[in-house]
């Protein structure tokens, strides 16, 4: 599993198209043959960026969901909405459909931040503001998640 790392600030064009960093367009190198998904983030007013492989993984997983469950579709449904099949073009760019751009209320100032196997496009202004937020009680969020974590792993 590739795992991307860095924070790049970046300018949307007035279609949506941003200018990928040489330095992030490396890290997709071995995922632009096969395309990405871009799709509505579940907890933050931004969207994911998925390489296809990483995304079929991830459908796999939510595949094995029963259908029958009303509780199942409508996560379905809501995971799923709006997810848009996107390529990098080759100089670099990437074309954020005009629905999706809405949704994160991107405007021209937009900051795309690694989170492990994805990556996150936000709107600069928004992505502050979560950072901010988070800040705020980050030590106590990291000791619950992580404090009980065996460093042998």
């Amino acid at each position: 599993m590739q795992h991307f790392i860095g924070t790049y600030e970046l300018k949307a064009d007035a279609k949506g198209r941003i200018m990928l960093p040489v330095a992030l367009k490396k890290q997709l190198a071995e995922s632009l043959h096969d395309g990405f998904v871009l799709k509505r983030a579940v907890f933050n007013a931004c969207l994911e960026l998925y390489p296809l492989k990483q995304w079929e993984v991830l459908m796999e997983k939510v595949n094995k969901l029963n259908r029958f469950n009303k509780k199942n579709n409508d996560f379905i449904r809501r995971f799923t909405a709006g997810v848009r099949l996107v390529e990098i073009d080759n100089t670099g760019r990437l074309l954020i459909p005009k629905d999706l751009v809405q949704h994160a209320g991107i405007n021209r100032e937009i900051v795309i931040s690694s989170a492990v196997n994805i990556l996150e496009i936000w709107d600069k202004t928004r992505y502050e503001e979560a950072i901010s937020e988070a800040t705020v009680d980050f030590g106590a969020l990291a000791e619950e998640v992580m404090g009980d974590k065996d460093d042998e792993d």
